[in-house]
């Protein structure tokens, strides 16, 4: 079964056409700077061929068009026509309440992914361009809706509510949702196979690390907490984040600065974090390259990063009531060893020692599913490379066959 899988974003598009039975990805790539001078389109096939160009004009329409049209181009094509498109996988960032799977598009469906615009305004409203378009580009073929949400819906009411009057839940959906749900379930999936376990019988930490981060408990193959919480604010420090703060700090900043609504979401979500801390970046690898060039800023921000992790692998820990593997997964926990080596340290009472040399073998360039714990340590310390996509195709491909 072929399965077009999809992520739009504000101004982008990532894709992937895929053989789900094979998991052979036949092509992949993305649009991006939609709506900006100098679309840029990038086309990858699977023997090594590529497409990039800049396209003048293209929106989340024409440019899902334009990427309708490469796939069944005799020159760059791996079809010969749209017919072959078996389903279109969309991933969509927030489900609320609402969605706990992953389920097929449908005019009730739609509506009801519009009602959790307001709690993902960012995000929910560009997915939703992206399953129009396809609508409109691929009329009968079916589409599947795979929610961010959906994979901690099962946590329980002790961990998902916040200590606010009962009613701001009710009325308002005020709760933890949390984020990154396809990435946690692939890897805790993955961690149970490379540990010879089943799902039901595992204790794992998951830390999908990018410039957005966040990490996962999962207990019997359910998320029981994750960092992220209403928003993807809370939690690690991030890229541009600030991930936990004091929420008195934004009425201080409101009152002393004479900010307004937007200049403090901005600051929280685009100013902050790596960035904030540091100055002029908010990629780690700049970030660590000036720390160990003695950078007081970039040594605070990488000393904040990796004190945040040790301190949720403690705190996850005691809610799962030991741990089997801890799982690293993302830009920043796939590539990098500093980060994984010093979030690390000073795990010893819990049982958990990372191999120093086996660590530093996996790094941008070989990065490979791999064990980097000590033969003695009594937790299992993993690198898994995530595959969102791969989920969102399986689950979608779930669901067309059963219509």
């Amino acid at each position: 079964m072929k399965i077009l899988v999809l992520n739009c974003g504000s101004s982008s598009i990532k894709y992937q056409f895929m053989d789900v039975d094979s998991e052979k990805v036949l092509v992949k790539g993305s649009v991006e700077r939609l709506g900006n001078l100098g679309p840029e389109v990038d086309y990858k096939r699977h023997d090594g061929l590529r497409v990039k160009k800049v396209i003048e004009g293209l929106d989340h329409h024409s440019g899902i068009k334009f990427v309708l049209e490469m796939l069944q181009s005799e020159e760059n094509g791996v079809i010969k026509n749209l017919s072959e498109i078996n389903a279109v996988g969309h991933r969509v960032v927030h489900g609320a309440e609402k969605f706990k799977e992953s389920v097929l598009i449908t005019p009730e469906v739609i509506d009801m992914i519009k009602e959790c615009y307001a709690l993902a305004p960012l995000h929910n409203p560009a997915n939703m361009i992206g399953i129009d378009a396809c609508l409109k580009a691929l009329p009968g073929i079916p589409q599947i809706a795979v929610f961010d949400t959906a994979f901690h819906s099962d946590m329980p009411d002790y961990a998902y509510m916040y200590g606010l009057p009962y009613e701001q839940y009710e009325k308002y959906g005020i709760r933890r949702y949390g984020f990154h749900g396809t990435s946690h379930r692939y890897v805790s999936d993955r961690a149970c196979k490379m540990l010879e376990k089943p799902a039901s019988e595992a204790k794992i930490i998951t830390c999908h690390l990018g410039n957005g981060g966040s990490m996962a408990a999962v207990k019997n193959g359910k998320s029981i907490d994750t960092t992220m919480g209403f928003t993807p604010l809370e939690g690690l420090l991030m890229g541009t984040r600030t991930g936990d703060l004091d929420p008195q700090i934004v009425i201080y900043l409101m009152e002393t600065q004479g900010l307004s609504r937007e200049e403090v979401n901005d600051l929280l979500n685009k100013k902050s974090g790596l960035l904030g801390l540091y100055g002029s970046s908010s990629d780690m690898r700049d970030i660590e390259d000036q720390m160990m060039a003695g950078e007081p800023r970039a040594t605070l921000a990488y000393n904040m990063y990796c004190y945040r992790l040790k301190k949720y692998i403690g705190a996850y820990s005691a809610a799962l009531d030991g741990v089997d593997a801890i799982v690293f997964t993302g830009g920043i926990g796939e590539h990098s060893p500093l980060a994984r080596r010093d979030s690390m340290k000073g795990l010893t009472v819990f049982g958990i020692e990372i191999d120093l040399a086996k660590n530093d073998s996996i790094r941008r360039g070989n990065v490979i599913e791999a064990d980097i714990s000590t033969k003695d340590s009594k937790v299992r310390v993993l690198v898994i490379p995530t595959n969102e996509e791969l989920v969102i195709a399986q689950d979608t491909a779930t669901i067309v066959k059963s219509l």
